[in-house]
């Protein structure tokens, strides 16, 4: 039974296709822009090009003339250094396109999969057969579509620009040249774009291919899940082991509270204050919705002093962080509730004494 490849490939399975070299890469496209980017440098102040090789023929002529054949040698020095010329900026624009167009694709990597030795690659059997296989002649005819392209312009370009090219041995030599570089510039460029659309079509056609062999089924996305954030059970132990963990400290800080002020339903903040060693109250615990309706129950537990107070709680929530002095601006809100605990405190701790007195 095949498999069900139906969902995109994640970015861990695109990282190990990376390490094992497959990057979407297409070789038509390197192409066709080196070859786009030489004829625009050639078709670029073309008379700079003439201009370069008048000077070396009317140098060669020259030295043509002389008897010695030491004049040889600079004859040939000349050569070489007019084909530098004209290859070298060729050859450079060459390879800065094709490398940029190449990085472009998919950037640099080093798959050391991919650089192993592999013998098959050599065997000559395995070649042929790759050859008249399914594949290899589907490149095949990919490859002369645009081939036939390319030569259907050029004979349409021929024959209308026949009359021209017959007429131009009448010309001078300068009028016949630009005749035929305009022609042979037209038939590149019209070559280029044809390759270069062709290319852009290959591409398309590569990253189809290359997505669908990425594809993954339901269960291998399953697995790497697994594996990136580890068992389902685990995972659900760390957190009621967190949980367990958070109810400890929010129990501990909360029974050292002063007051807790709510809002009085989504907000709660338990702050604590003590005259003799703290310069202003201290945010010890807060929460919104479910965690502060796990502090107010551990605030009567403790019996800790509720006190409802929503400007106040939201204030306190948004301006203060656990562990925090409350903000200045805060501090005669947050004082009258305190005063207001002392003296209920101090009423109640004087409450008793004057029952006795009465009592007696």
């Amino acid at each position: 039974m095949a498999e069900n490849r139906t969902e995109q490939a994640t970015a861990r399975r695109r990282e190990q296709a990376r390490e094992r070299g497959q990057v979407l890469r297409s070789r038509d496209l390197v192409g066709a822009l080196t070859l786009l980017g030489v004829i625009l440098l050639l078709a670029w102040q073309p008379q700079t090009w003439i201009t370069r090789w008048q000077g070396y023929f009317r140098e060669v002529l020259t030295s043509s003339i002389r008897t010695d054949w030491m004049e040889s040698i600079p004859v040939a020095s000349q050569t070489m250094l007019a084909v530098a010329k004209w290859v070298g900026p060729v050859m450079a624009v060459a390879f800065f396109v094709a490398v940029f167009s190449t990085v472009a694709q998919g950037g640099v990597t080093f798959a050391t999969e991919a650089l192993s030795p592999n013998w098959n690659r050599l065997n000559p059997t395995n070649n042929v057969k790759q050859l008249f296989s399914p594949a290899g002649l589907s490149r095949i005819l990919r490859t002369l579509l645009p081939t036939a392209v390319m030569l259907y312009l050029a004979v349409r370009l021929l024959m209308r620009e026949a009359p021209a090219v017959l007429h131009s041995s009448r010309l001078g030599s300068h009028a016949a040249l630009a005749t035929m570089g305009h022609l042979w510039f037209t038939m590149a460029w019209q070559c280029g774009m044809v390759l270069l659309a062709w290319a852009c079509v290959d591409y398309l056609l590569q990253w189809q291919s290359f997505e669908s062999s990425l594809r993954m089924t339901k269960q291998e996305v399953r697995q790497e899940n697994k594996d990136n954030e580890g068992n389902p059970q685990v995972k659900g132990r760390m957190r009621r082991i967190r949980r367990e963990l958070l109810r400890k400290a929010l129990n501990k800080e909360v029974q050292r509270a002063t007051a807790v002020v709510t809002n009085p339903t989504h907000y709660a903040v338990a702050i604590e204050y003590r005259p003799a060693t703290m310069v202003a109250p201290v945010v010890v615990a807060k929460g919104r919705n479910l965690l502060a309706k796990r502090i107010k129950e551990l605030a009567r537990w403790h019996e800790v002093p509720i006190v409802e107070n929503p400007p106040l709680a939201q204030a306190l929530y948004k301006a203060t962080d656990v562990g925090q002095m409350i903000p200045p601006k805060l501090y005669a809100a947050v004082a009258e509730i305190l005063a207001f605990l002392y003296r209920a405190q101090m009423r109640m701790n004087a409450q008793p004494g004057v029952q006795s007195a009465g009592a007696r």
